[in-house]
């Protein structure tokens, strides 16, 4: 399994708002179409972490071919009022706001 962490800014009052986005996104064929197979959304004290989890590494080619679709222009922008760029000096796609894994550890079986 492959997972990308997204790091953004949120108030934590919002959660509720894009819980509802990304549930009505969710219920389309949309995060099959990306190849998610899990996605979990977490707030801190004004952080938003958007962690999506893959069965193999090519998740990242799946967005990019996805970006065109409607549903994906559409909950890119409802999410622009709630979410906003940890670093907008920086930020010019999801991409720009990935965190990097340094440590990586699985139980055996």
């Amino acid at each position: 399994m492959h997972s990308t962490l997204i790091v953004a800014r949120m108030d934590p009052g919002h959660s509720v708002d894009v819980a509802k986005l990304f549930g009505d996104f969710d219920a389309t064929e949309m995060p099959h179409r990306m190849g998610t197979r899990r996605r979990q959304l977490f707030s801190y004290r004004g952080l938003y972490f958007h962690l999506q989890d893959f069965d193999t590494d090519n998740g990242g080619e799946l967005i990019e071919e996805a970006k065109s679709d409607p549903r994906f222009v559409g909950i890119s922008e409802d999410l622009k009022p709630f979410i906003q760029a940890y670093d907008p000096a920086t930020w010019r796609s999801p991409k720009d706001a990935m965190a990097t894994r340094f440590y990586d550890w699985t139980a055996g079986k």
